[in-house]
């Protein structure tokens, strides 16, 4: 078996990462509800998956300034897709959750995200599903873990 040195290991990395960047956007683009800016829908995308989220971390992670998230979460509020709490210990801690009309809304995204990405596999085998299952989770537990 030949390894991959650092270097090629980085390049295959970097390859797949936009890879998954560009999947993403294709599955999502046309399936983002038309009252929602692309950094409303990533936001919602994100709190869905990282449930509650934290103000600072919806900005981390969206590479924009707190004051430019606070005002995307304001709007997304006034749409009523999102809700936010307190900490009880913690007053300054604000916690962000979806609404019931937020987890409808990204329900039926990825509902049909869900049917196109069954057409892109469905000549899969059940092997190779495994496969890749597999491979994702091993991605996740060493590469991509918080």
């Amino acid at each position: 078996m030949i390894l991959l040195d650092e270097r090629q290991f980085f390049q295959k990395f970097i390859t797949f990462t936009a890879s998954v960047h560009q999947l993403k956007h294709a599955l999502t683009n046309d399936l983002r509800p038309t009252n929602l800016t692309p950094i409303q829908y990533n936001i919602l995308e994100y709190i869905s998956i990282n449930e509650p989220a934290i103000p600072s971390d919806i900005s981390s992670c969206h590479q924009m300034s707190l004051p430019n998230t606070s005002r995307e979460l304001k709007n997304l509020m006034e749409k009523n897709l999102i809700n936010k709490f307190t900490d009880e210990k913690d007053r300054r801690k604000q916690y962000i959750v979806l609404s019931d009309e937020g987890k409808e809304v990204m329900n039926l995204v990825f509902h049909e995200v869900e049917q196109i990405l069954k057409k892109r596999i469905d000549t899969l085998s059940g092997e190779q599903l495994q496969e890749i299952a597999t491979a994702m989770e091993l991605l996740q537990n060493k590469v991509f873990y918080k």
